[in-house]
């Protein structure tokens, strides 16, 4: 069965940080291309890091410098990184295959406001 599970959004002031977990399902993760999404409300939704099977990282422009996408094999498990967040950061941040993209998730809540 493929699932994805996000966790670890929440509430945070600008510039604090916080850390995305995503648990896989071993079949979707083991796509050449995992990545990390996100929606903002009344936006579309869009990819803000991929990371290759072989830890191969890209990171959009928005995000570059700031945030660092990372994965963990042996535990079907990807991560996200978050530092100095901005409001416009604030969004539901979602996993996915970015190469075989599967069922979405519920994603998690991330909110940059003082």
């Amino acid at each position: 069965q493929v699932q994805l599970v996000e966790s670890g959004g929440g509430l945070v002031q600008p510039g604090g940080s916080l850390r995305l977990s995503c648990a896989a399902s071993r079949s979707i993760f083991n796509s050449f291309i995992m990545g990390w999404y996100r929606q903002a409300p009344g936006k579309q939704r869009e990819l803000v890091a991929s990371i290759t099977r072989s830890g191969i990282a890209n990171h959009a422009d928005s995000v570059k410098g700031r945030f660092t996408i990372s994965r963990d094999n042996a535990k079907n498990t990807m991560y996200l990184q978050m530092n100095s967040l901005k409001p416009e950061d604030t969004a539901v941040y979602y996993c996915n295959s970015v190469t075989a993209t599967a069922a979405w998730g519920q994603g998690t809540q991330v909110t940059v406001s003082s």
